[in-house]
């Protein structure tokens, strides 16, 4: 598996517009570079650029969400790490093969894919693969 470069990292936080107002000075930034709502993941995202790197706060849009039950067992912090690789269904056959559990099947998010490396075989953190170009990098 080639890892291009850590794509993102995702920060579990109870209210968006209050954690926008602690990250966003310290970023140098007044809004976020993306922001979007992922139905199917239950998340209101904002997404800041920090270099070519993605650094994310994550609001739950449901009690039921990931990021709900991440805050109540963990509370807020570091949720994910995601890294980048040149595509992400080639990259589960070859962590599957090497043992690593996954969580569920490829995911999609816009034109690409993402899956999820499961944390009790990776320190205890929560790995994600994504083979995403970034158009909107390169845009900003």
């Amino acid at each position: 598996m080639n890892v291009n470069k850590v794509d993102h990292i995702c920060i579990a936080v109870k209210n968006l517009e209050d954690a926008r107002k602690i990250w966003e000075p310290v970023l140098g930034k007044t809004k976020p570079d993306d922001a979007y709502i992922d139905e199917s993941e239950k998340i209101n995202v904002a997404r800041y650029w920090v270099g070519e790197v993605g650094f994310e706060l994550m609001e739950s849009t449901s009690p039921e969400g990931e990021v709900a039950k991440f805050i109540d067992k963990r509370g807020e912090g570091v949720m994910l790490i995601s890294f980048n690789v040149d595509n992400t269904r080639d990259a589960m056959v070859e962590l599957e093969e090497k043992g690593y559990p996954l969580i569920g099947g490829a995911r999609p998010f816009r034109d690409c894919e993402f899956a999820f490396v499961h944390p009790k075989e990776m320190n205890g953190v929560l790995l994600e693969i994504i083979d995403y170009k970034w158009k909107e990098l390169q845009d900003s």
